[in-house]
């Protein structure tokens, strides 16, 4: 009986220990999977046929990086209409939950932050925007869960610079299949990097996250 009480102590110091750790961090640490989905021109497309293949309760959270320097996002409105999950327009302090979607909104630039969204004036307000680069980097070091970052339809190469960073801290990376994508540049200078793990349909995007999301549970 001894030896069980003794275990059974040591679980509740180490269960304490953590409550401290985080009170003094003033956060707690989130151990669900973030799905960063990088887009701009025919990004539309692949978030929706991402989407619909996508249940409702598979316990990550969608954020969707999209190139927007000066023109609205309507993303919050459009994309409810193809999935179950609740969709939010990013804003400050706004804190990150599983099996919902993310939008960025024009012109800020996406940051990670005692597990909240941070918003900043975009760094690049001319030429082409680096938001999903910048929002890449800030996951590899904010945060504490799993990471996938998703690369599809788009022109320019904003994100691959991010990638083996991804990879270098555990994470998963995918590229749309260049021939699936109505503007492949995007895709194709993620997988150019050298650091692409899948290289997908939206649709089968979507398995390989199920299967990502499904083993993070198991």
């Amino acid at each position: 009986m001894s030896n069980f009480a003794d275990i059974e102590i040591c679980q509740l110091n180490k269960i304490s220990m953590k409550t401290i750790i985080s009170k003094k961090t003033g956060s707690t640490a989130k151990d669900f999977p973030i799905v960063c989905v990088g887009g701009s021109a025919g990004g539309l497309d692949a978030y929706i046929r991402l989407l619909q293949n996508m249940p409702a309760d598979m316990g990550v959270a969608i954020v969707i990086v999209n190139h927007l320097r000066t023109v609205a996002t309507l993303l919050h409105e459009i994309l409810p209409h193809h999935t179950k999950m609740p969709v939010e327009l990013i804003t400050e302090k706004l804190d990150i939950k599983p099996n919902h979607v993310f939008i960025i909104p024009e012109k800020r630039d996406l940051h990670v932050l005692n597990d909240e969204f941070r918003l900043k004036p975009i760094s690049k307000p001319w030429g082409w925007p680096d938001v999903i680069t910048v929002f890449l980097k800030s996951l590899t070091n904010n945060w504490d869960g799993k990471l996938i970052a998703v690369i599809v339809s788009g022109y320019d190469g904003d994100g691959a610079e991010a990638l083996c960073g991804i990879r270098e801290v555990g994470g998963i990376t995918i590229a749309q299949k260049p021939d699936t994508a109505s503007k492949p540049d995007m895709p194709v200078s993620a997988i150019a990097s050298g650091c692409i793990d899948f290289i997908l349909s939206p649709e089968d995007i979507a398995k390989e996250i199920m299967k990502i999301a499904k083993s993070e549970k198991d």
